[in-house]
């Protein structure tokens, strides 16, 4: 089994903590669903948010869609001028047998002008 890294972004209408729960927990749901994942595949998961993001932490979706026992970690993204905002965004390492080029990277709504290259 190899270990694979898929990446993920959603922007947020705002900054309210109930909105970034549904809305982190509609793309980890979804970047297990398309990549055929369990909890149990996950090794870790990395989340940053941008600085206009302070309401909650994106790693509590997580743990309330029942992942407990992997590491998780969230991180401010950096501030740049014109960068989207409103976004948090997911770096998770898995253990797949899938090859990188078949990693269904999770882009939603809006975040999908973040990566068109690797957006599905």
């Amino acid at each position: 089994m190899a270990v694979r890294a898929v990446r993920g972004a959603v922007q947020l209408e705002r900054d309210e903590a109930g909105h970034m729960d549904e809305q982190v927990s509609e793309l980890l749901t979804a970047i297990l669903e398309r990549n055929g994942l369990t909890a149990d595949e996950l090794i870790s998961i990395w989340f940053t948010a941008t600085p206009d993001l302070r309401s909650d932490f994106p790693a509590a979706a997580a743990r309330k869609l029942g992942i407990v026992d992997v590491p998780l970690i969230c991180a401010q993204e950096l501030d740049i001028e014109g960068a989207m905002p409103r976004v948090v965004r997911v770096l998770a390492h898995i253990e797949s047998d899938l090859p990188r080029a078949e990693i269904a990277h999770v882009y939603l709504g809006a975040a999908g002008a973040l990566r068109r290259d690797i957006a599905q």
